[in-house]
C-alpha cells in the first residue's frame, strides 16, 4: 500500500522547493534522537523502525497529491514534476527496534540529500515517537505484572483508528500477550482477546443463562465477566456453577472484574473458587489500571492472572508523547567532504552533538550493560583500551572505563536502508517482542524500576567532546564579534 508523501510539515516543501530552485541540495547526516525520558522512568524501548522502514518504501506522490498542492498556487509546475518521480534513495542506519535507549544518544541516523531528508521528517518521528512511547509504557506494565499476562484493551480509547494500529503493534513489542483490536490481529498477527460486554450478561433473563450461553458457544476459552449485577453474590456463585459443569467437560474458564476494589474482591473470588475445587480458574481484571496500580497490587500478592488494560496503555496515560527530534549533523562541504553541523541554544539541553556519529554499548562480564558511549563513526573503539567518558553537558564531569571493568562492547547503529531500500529480512513482530524483552534482561532493575529509577550513563568519546566544545567557543566567538 502507498504511503503519501504529503504526511509531512507544510513547511517542509516550502523548504523543499527553495532548496530546489536555487540549486541547493548537498548530501546531509541528520540524527533522531529524544531529550528526556517519558512516565519520569529510566528508559525508553525503541519501536516503530520496521514500520518506518515499510512507509518509506512506499513514500511517493501520486496525482491526486500533485493536484493539490498546484491548488495551494505556491508551488511551481517545475518542483511539481520533480515531486512526481520522487522516491526516498537515501540510507539509514539505526538501533535495532525493540533495543532499550536512552536520551541524547541517536537513535537513527539519516544519509541523503538535504530536500530527501527534510520530506521524511514528519512521517519518522511520528513513526518512531508514538510507537517508543506505547512501547515503553507496556513494557513498564508488563514489568511490573511479574510474569503476569497483559491484554491490550485500547481501540475505543486510542486516538484514532490509525492511533490504534500503531498502538497495538507498540504495545505487543513492549511485552503485551494480545490485543483486542481485531484488524491489529489480521494485520501483525497478534494474538487476539476478548471476554464479553455488560450488555452480554443483561440481553438474557438471567445472569446465569448468559453465562452458559456463552460457555456453550466457546467452550474452552470462557471468561465470565461477574460485576454487572453482584461480584461477590450472583457474580461469583453463577462463574463458580458454570465452572463446575465446565469442568467435568474438561475445559477451564476464567471470571473478569471491571469494578470495584481490585484487591480485595480478587482475594475473595481466589477462595470462593478455590473452594469450590476451580483452582484453575484464572482471574482477570480491568477497570483504567496503570502500572502503578498493577506494581502495588502484585506487591500486595493480590491473586490476578492477567491483566486487561486500555486507556493507560494505548495513549500514553501521563505522558502524551515522547520529544524525539531530528536535526542536522553533517552537512556535504565545497570539497565533497562531510563538516559537523551544531545547533546552538542558550538552553544546554538543547545544543545538539555534532557528526556523524556511532553509539557503542559496553557490558560487564555478565552480559550487564554498564553504559553507552557515543563517538564519531570513524573512531576506533577496541577491546583492551582503557576510555574517558565524558558527560555530553558538564564539561568538568566524567568517569574512566577501563579494561577490568568492561567485558565486550557493541555499536548500536547498524544499516537498515540502502539506497532507499530495506537491507535486511524484516523481523517478525514476535522476534521484536523477543528482543524487547531480552534486552531488557540487561539493565540492572534499578534502571527500570517505576519510581526514581537509577540514571543509565550516556557519554561523548574524549574526541567527540572536543570537537563539541571547540565549535561551541569557535560559535560564540563569532557571535561576539557580529
Amino acid at each position: 500500500m502507498r504511503t503519501s508523501a504529503l504526511i509531512t510539515d507544510f513547511y517542509e516543501l516550502t523548504m523543499m522547493q527553495g532548496y530546489w530552485l536555487k540549486r541547493h541540495n548537498p548530501q546531509v547526516v541528520f540524527d533522531m534522537f529524544y531529550r528526556t525520558n517519558p512516565f519520569e522512568g529510566g528508559y525508553v524501548l525503541f519501536a516503530g523502525l520496521n514500520d518506518l522502514i515499510d512507509k518509506l518504501e512506499t513514500f511517493t506522490f501520486d496525482e491526486e497529491d500533485l493536484s493539490y498542492l498546484a491548488s495551494l498556487g505556491i508551488f511551481k509546475a517545475e518542483f511539481l514534476d520533480y515531486l512526481r518521480s520522487y522516491r526516498f534513495t537515501g540510507d539509514i542506519y539505526a538501533v535495532a527496534e525493540g533495543t532499550v535507549v536512552f536520551p541524547n544518544e541517536p537513535l537513527l541516523r539519516v544519509h541523503t540529500s538535504l530536500i530527501d531528508a527534510q520530506l521524511l521528517e514528519g512521517l519518522l518521528l511520528n513513526t518512531l515517537n508514538f510507537q517508543s512511547l506505547i512501547a515503553t509504557k507496556a513494557a513498564r506494565m508488563t514489568l511490573a505484572s511479574r510474569g503476569g499476562a497483559v491484554m491490550e484493551f485500547g481501540l475505543r480509547r486510542a486516538q484514532g483508528s490509525d492511533g490504534a494500529l500503531s498502538a497495538s503493534r507498540a504495545a505487543f513489542i513492549g511485552g503485551c500477550n494480545s490485543t483486542s483490536n481485531t484488524l491489529a490481529g489480521k494485520i501483525f498477527s497478534i494474538p487476539l482477546s476478548g471476554t464479553m460486554a455488560h450488555s452480554w450478561v443483561m440481553a438474557f433473563d438471567s445472569e446465569l443463562e448468559s453465562f452458559r450461553t456463552y460457555a456453550e458457544l466457546y467452550p474452552g476459552s470462557t471468561a465470565l465477566l461477574i460485576d454487572t449485577y453482584d461480584t461477590l453474590g450472583s457474580g461469583i456463585e453463577n462463574a463458580i456453577i458454570v465452572g463446575l459443569e465446565e469442568k467435568k467437560k474438561g475445559h477451564s474458564i476464567g471470571v473478569r472484574i471491571d469494578s470495584g476494589d481490585l484487591s480485595y474482591l480478587s482475594r475473595e473470588i481466589r477462595k470462593r473458587l478455590d473452594d469450590a475445587g476451580l483452582p484453575d480458574t484464572k482471574i482477570i481484571v480491568s477497570n483504567d489500571i496503570t502500572e502503578e496500580i498493577v506494581q502495588t497490587l502484585v506487591q500486595d500478592e493480590v491473586p490476578i492472572d492477567v491483566w486487561g488494560i486500555g486507556t493507560h496503555l494505548v495513549t500514553g496515560g501521563t505522558n502524551s508523547s515522547l520529544n524525539g527530534v531530528y536535526k542536522l549533523a553533517a552537512m556535504e562541504g565545497p570539497g565533497g567532504e562531510f563538516v559537523p553541523t551544531m545547533k546552538i541554544s542558550n538552553s544546554y539541553e538543547k545544543t545538539t552533538t555534532p557528526g556523524i556519529k556511532q553509539v557503542w554499548r559496553f557490558y560487564d562480564k555478565d552480559g550487564g550493560a554498564i553504559a553507552d558511549l557515543v563517538g564519531l563513526e570513524d573512531e576506533a573503539i577496541e577491546m583492551g583500551v582503557d576510555y574517558i567518558f565524558y558527560h555530553p553537558f558538564n564539561e568538568g564531569d566524567f568517569f574512566e572505563m577501563h579494561t577490568d571493568r568492561y567485558a565486550r562492547f557493541e555499536p548500536l547503529l547498524k544499516p537498515v536502508m540502502k539506497g532507499g531500500k530495506r537491507t535486511c529480512p524484516k523481523p517478525t513482530l514476535t522476534e521484536i517482542q523477543s528482543r524487547a524483552r531480552e534486552n531488557l534482561t540487561h539493565f540492572h532493575r534499578t534502571y527500570l524500576r517505576q519510581i526514581n529509577p537509577h540514571i543509565y550513563k550516556v557519554s561523548l568519546t574524549e574526541q567527540l567532546k572536543k570537537l563539541k566544545m571547540d565549535k561551541l567557543v569557535a560559535q560564540r566567538k563569532k557571535s561576539r564579534q557580529s
